[in-house]
């Protein structure tokens, strides 16, 4: 099956260090920490989890000249890549792209 991404613009609160975050229908993580949580499973922006488990951040790969940014589920251990965004904490990216991320 394709993945097709549903674009959703939408504010939250971080699951995890509790920042207003402010989306762009991009946003998936919290530009602060980084964080994310599992609200989609089987398409981008689909919002069909039932699972609800903070995402966290595992490490960084560039891509095409993209970073993109891996979180692994803290309650069903299900591990995502996300683009990272123009006003991520680029100290915690740094930090990250030192990390070696285990599939």
């Amino acid at each position: 099956m394709p993945q097709h991404f549903i674009k959703v613009r939408e504010d939250f609160f971080c699951a995890h260090c509790r920042q207003p975050v402010f989306g762009d229908g991009y946003t998936n993580h919290c530009p602060r920490c980084l964080y994310s949580q599992h609200v989609d499973e089987l398409t981008p922006g689909d919002r069909s989890s039932t699972c609800l488990g903070i995402m966290k951040p595992l490490g960084l790969q560039i891509k095409h000249g993209q970073y993109i940014l891996f979180h692994q589920c803290q309650t069903c251990h299900k591990i995502t890549r996300n683009r990272t965004g123009k006003n991520d904490n680029q100290q915690k990216l740094i930090e990250l792209s030192a990390k070696t991320v285990k599939l």
